[in-house]
């Protein structure tokens, strides 16, 4: 593509890295399902592919596009989000070393740190990212990385990326973003100041519900190469299949994001007036402690609700009730899900500073169609207050 004029989000989800294959001229990337490549002669490769789990067509033309529609220099695709994850602390941390990480963050992130990269000699300390005072209190000599999530899981809190960036590179660290929540789509954190970005491209860029995998896009060349460098000798890369599988899901990230936004909209206003709901927690709320920044920061404000009921027997029993929401973990696919984080993606924090309230369930509003999904809620809700 041309590299001189600017284009705008969907084209670039469409087309970066993504030219007609040479041969043929098909214009979908094809899927080499291949792991090894001739040479011609000793260290003659072509177009720089020797062994797929150095680098693979079809995973280049992921990282490509990942990379164009973040604003980043280098992307790098790997077999899950928590595999991004590892390979991120790995390159760019040592024991000994500490990090910030969210007061609020998503469950398998806290078992990584507590439970593997601490007995490795990895500090942490969660804070409440939207209080950005007690984020600079808690910057140690040795703190390597600030870990943001905005919007975070499960309680849908804000950060402010831009103030954050400057917080973590006036004492020497990195900013780390996960953009999982947002997608790139709504939110582009290296634009913000942030060093990398993470994702889970299971949830909304693979969107689907069909493929595992993560992704890490760099702002700099530089930080793009250490961690190239890790991908490489660790392994956990995405296969071809999920990389394909996780290309085609980003193509229609930008129309599928619209749909969730706005549906999520219809269901806040739904819950909001609700006797049986007693909190709301979605950043597009005016009284939203994190709108402001949001507003700011995001192109809207995403297709993740959590809400509090009355007790923790009724947020499981509104789990339990409903049939078009589906009760399962994970996010961001086209249809809808609905979950009890305290007992689900959550439950590895239970009696840690990241606990979350066994009151709260959580909603990842697909793209149904929104009359039928307020009447599942409300259904549910009703059968939750017999």
């Amino acid at each position: 593509m041309d590299k001189d004029v600017h284009q705008g989000f969907e084209t670039l989800a469409i087309h970066a890295g993504q030219e007609a294959d040479p041969s043929t001229g098909a214009v979908v990337t094809p899927i080499y399902q291949v792991s090894t490549y001739k040479q011609d002669g000793i260290g003659g490769l072509r177009g720089g592919y020797e062994y797929s789990r150095s680098a693979n067509p079809t995973r280049t033309a992921l990282e490509v596009c990942l990379a164009e529609v973040e604003a980043g220099t280098r992307g790098l695709a790997f077999a899950s989000g928590l595999a991004a994850e590892d390979a991120l602390l790995r390159a760019l941390c040592r024991p000994g070393d500490h990090v910030i990480i969210p007061g609020d963050a998503y469950g398998g992130t806290y078992r990584l740190f507590a439970k593997v990269a601490e007995p490795w000699g990895l500090a942490y300390d969660p804070v409440p990212l939207g209080d950005v005072d007690a984020v600079r209190a808690a910057v140690r000599p040795d703190t390597r990385i600030i870990w943001v999530e905005t919007p975070t899981n499960p309680l849908l809190g804000i950060a402010d990326i831009a103030t954050l960036a400057t917080v973590a590179h006036e004492a020497g660290a990195l900013l780390v973003v996960d953009n999982t929540f947002a997608s790139p789509y709504l939110q582009r954190p290296l634009a913000l100041g942030a060093d990398v970005v993470v994702h889970s491209t299971t949830k909304y860029i693979g969107g689907h519900s069909d493929v595992v995998g993560g992704a890490l896009v760099t702002a700099s060349a530089e930080l793009g190469e250490r961690l190239a460098f890790h991908q490489n000798a660790m392994g956990a890369v995405a296969g071809p299949f999920d990389a394909w599988l996780t290309l085609r899901g980003l193509k229609t990230l930008g129309v599928r994001m619209d749909r969730h936004c706005s549906n999520a909209t219809a269901v806040v206003d739904m819950l909001t007036r609700h006797q049986a709901v007693r909190q709301v927690l979605y950043p597009g709320l005016s009284e939203h402690p994190g709108h402001g920044v949001a507003a700011k920061q995001m192109r809207a404000f995403g297709g993740m609700v959590s809400f509090r009921t009355h007790s923790e027997e009724a947020a499981v029993r509104v789990c339990e009730a409903t049939k078009l929401f589906t009760l399962g973990e994970s996010l961001g696919g086209i249809e809808s899900l609905i979950e009890h984080p305290g007992r689900m993606t959550h439950a590895s924090a239970a009696g840690s500073p990241l606990e979350v309230p066994g009151d709260l369930v959580r909603l990842s509003v697909g793209i149904e169609d929104i009359d039928d999904l307020l009447r599942d809620l409300e259904r549910a809700l009703a059968a939750a207050t017999l």
